[in-house]
């Protein structure tokens, strides 16, 4: 299934340093929701700082590793592979539980109910890097300064801007998907099991309230945290540093960023990705570790996914920015 977007309004007066014209306007989200996008942002770091406090004693243990790993996976998967590759780009099909379970594992990851996220991210790629993108780190111009301020802006103060993305128009096809609906609407009581979680099993296996609390800070909020840091880390400077072999659209400058590959699943292969938007595997050249390509293998090879779109080597020798390109391109 080839997932796609009503055609988009294209602005030819962009001229790609400029600032878009709507980067004057910051009208703020609504109070309720400012304090709760606060609360997601800021909460992991208080945690983090109290966790450093316990650790320099016995506040850290094997056992909150362990589970701070097994959820980080499990919910980055969920990211990576269940909101990016299938719901938003379609990159393969799969059985409907399988889609189920990789929407509530992406939506344990606090990063906003499922089907707000796939619509903010189809935007992207209507718009990347131009008016309309709703996180560009372009947004304020290619001068240094407009830079500094796009980087804040495409890693978190986008969340704080009221630039709605209507999901009608962006993401059709998930709101008439009644179980997507379904999931959609848990996501506050997902993010509350993905707290639960941890705490519960840190106090089981510990037999004790502190060995809960401990699990709860590094396998709860500091791993909700190193996530979303990761994910926004992709929004930034996966349009900022890094390298582009691949001829993408104009205005696009999307990246690839290899320090991020392993944390971001295989995510950071960003320009690999816009380059070949519908592709399941964004690391698409040798040594490229890309571990979500590798769970959609495993899908496959059980019988779990279908229809999965592995890279087509002479197109993407084609797009690459040293390979002349050819008519129509």
């Amino acid at each position: 299934m080839t997932i796609s977007v009503r055609p988009v309004e294209h602005r030819p007066d962009y001229d790609g340093e400029s600032p878009f014209p709507e980067a004057g306007e910051h009208t703020p989200v609504g109070g309720s929701q400012a304090g709760l996008t606060a609360a997601i942002v800021v909460l992991p770091f208080v945690a983090l700082g109290a966790a450093i406090f316990l650790a320099w004693g016995r506040g850290i243990t094997l056992t909150d590793l362990i589970i701070a790993a097994v959820l980080y996976i499990v919910t980055g998967l969920g990211v990576t592979v269940g909101f990016h590759r299938l719901l938003t780009h379609g990159s393969f099909t799969t059985r409907p539980w399988v889609r189920v379970a990789l929407g509530v594992a992406g939506s344990m990851s606090f990063q906003g109910n499922l089907i707000d996220w796939v619509a903010v991210h189809r935007r992207h790629h209507a718009f990347t890097d131009r008016p309309g993108d709703p996180h560009s780190p372009y947004r304020y111009g290619t001068s240094l300064r407009g830079q500094l301020q796009g980087l804040a802006h495409s890693h978190l103060g986008w969340l704080f801007i009221n630039d709605q993305t209507p999901a009608e128009r962006y993401a059709p096809d998930l709101l008439a998907d009644p179980a997507m609906v379904r999931v959609g609407r848990a996501f506050p009581l997902l993010c509350a099991l993905s707290l639960a979680l941890p705490f519960g099993l840190g106090w089981a296996i510990s037999g004790t309230l502190y060995g809960g609390l401990t699990a709860f800070l590094w396998a709860g909020l500091i791993r909700i945290a190193l996530l979303q840091h990761v994910t926004w880390s992709v929004n930034s400077l996966c349009h900022v540093v890094g390298s582009r072999p691949y001829r993408t659209r104009r205005h696009d400058r999307s990246t690839n960023v290899w320090p991020l590959a392993l944390l971001s699943f295989g995510e950071s292969w960003h320009n690999g990705h816009h380059s070949e938007p519908t592709c399941a595997r964004h690391g698409v050249e040798r040594g490229q570790i890309d571990p979500s390509a590798g769970l959609i293998r495993l899908l496959e090879r059980l019988g779990w996914a279908a229809d999965v779109r592995w890279p087509d080597q002479a197109r993407l020798r084609h797009r690459r920015v040293d390979v002349p390109p050819r008519a129509g391109d």
